[in-house]
């Protein structure tokens, strides 16, 4: 009896451990769902880009109360790290619209990664989401930014409503998450061809003008002598004027060239656009007054500037606006002056004359090339150089109706 009471007894005691520890085995499990469906749930909030949720810290169970505590630690971690990397994104993004040149971040497939605003500018693009989009400007730019290898530097030259651009795209290549990127570098070498071009041209007129001068000056001089001696025979006096009188024209002619090597450097001061380009509007005009239209916008819009060699430039420019257009009865020029997305200040000379062919357009700022009957050829050329003297341009657009012919200055 006692042997099946003791049996009894250790079998309930048995049976009480088993529903025991039962009990805390269904309690593991249930916490242990519970856990697992905060954790699930926290990590696909994040994954949604969500951070409004927090766990409570004040639980019945301390258990839950440590996990959730855990849980919301782990969740300012991300959404710092998140706001950082967000800050660091926007400020190299910063870092990338200040500098002078063009980055384009471009996929295996084509598509643009990310572009800086100077990239833009020089493509002329407002959105740039594939290589495909460069078609619409040239077909051998589209060409050459999808087979573009990393190291490698190439050149490129196309038009577009701003003219002539020469492009300088050099690229390398790096690798995120498994997948290639290239990075290609544009600059505008239009400048720098511009100044190597013009150097070359000033190099080659001192040397012509000095040479020319050294052979003709000896000749007028002897031929002077010559008529003060033998001014008395006729024959002999009418040749040596000749002689004389050629060579003084010859030094004249040479010595006008020498403009191009002798423009003194600007005196930069600020003065107000508007009133400007009024006063060279009044001087250009002859005894047949053109109609010339003028708005600059913002009114009192500034240029640090020479005045007096900006004036030559803008006097050269209207002069031949206006031998384009005077005989035209319904002969129109437009000045339009303000700042670009750059914020640069920009001076548009429009005129709806017959306009200039490209054959020749690619030839006006050759020093000595000229068309007119009566042209030295150097107007346009001492325009560029005072617009370089100043770092700015000067370059010939497409015109758009009515307009066929448009220069524009660019103070940078």
């Amino acid at each position: 009896m006692a042997t099946w009471f003791y049996l009894q007894t250790i079998y309930g005691l048995a049976l009480m451990m088993l529903v025991v520890i039962g009990y805390d085995i269904f309690l593991i499990v249930r916490f242990y769902n519970r856990h697992i469906k905060k954790i699930a749930f926290m990590f696909n909030a994040i994954e949604n880009d969500d951070y409004a949720f927090k766990f409570t810290e004040k639980s019945g169970f301390k258990s839950d109360s440590m996990l959730n505590m855990a849980l919301n630690r782990i969740k300012t971690l991300l959404e710092q790290a998140k706001t950082n990397a967000i800050q660091h994104e926007k400020y190299y993004e910063l870092i990338l619209n200040c500098v002078n040149t063009g980055i384009v971040v471009i996929n295996e497939s084509g598509y643009i990664f990310q572009t800086n605003g100077e990239a833009m500018r020089l493509l002329g693009l407002s959105v740039f989401t594939h290589t495909k989009q460069l078609r619409q400007i040239d077909e051998n730019l589209m060409i050459l930014f999808q087979n573009i290898q990393p190291n490698e530097k190439s050149q490129i030259s196309f038009s577009n409503e701003r003219g002539t651009v020469n492009l300088s795209i050099r690229a390398s290549e790096m690798t995120i998450n498994g997948e290639k990127r290239r990075i290609l570098a544009v600059n505008d070498i239009n400048s720098e061809l511009d100044e190597q071009e013009i150097e070359s041209w000033i190099r080659l007129i001192r040397v012509l003008t000095h040479e020319i001068m050294n052979a003709i000056t000896p000749i007028t001089s002897l031929s002077d002598t010559l008529i003060r001696l033998y001014g008395n025979k006729d024959d002999i006096r009418e040749g040596l004027e000749v002689i004389s009188s050629t060579g003084k024209g010859l030094i004249e002619f040479v010595d006008s060239y020498r403009q191009l090597t002798r423009i003194p450097p600007p005196k930069m001061k600020p003065f107000e656009v508007g009133p400007f380009l009024k006063n060279q509007i009044r001087l250009s005009q002859g005894e047949r007054p053109i109609d010339i239209d003028l708005n600059v916008q913002p009114e009192n819009l500034m240029v640090y500037a020479d005045a007096q060699l900006l004036s030559q430039v803008m006097l050269n420019l209207l002069k031949n606006a206006i031998q384009a257009v005077e005989s035209s009865p319904s002969g129109h020029i437009y000045i339009r002056a303000g700042l670009n997305t750059n914020e640069d200040v920009i001076v548009e000379i429009s005129d709806n004359g017959c306009g200039i062919p490209e054959e020749i357009a690619q030839h006006i700022f050759i020093p000595f090339f000229t068309t007119k009957k009566d042209g030295s050829g150097i107007g346009l050329s001492i325009a560029r150089q005072i617009m370089r003297l100043h770092n700015g341009s000067i370059s010939l657009k497409r015109g758009s109706k009515p307009y066929s012919t448009t220069f524009v200055l660019t103070f940078g």
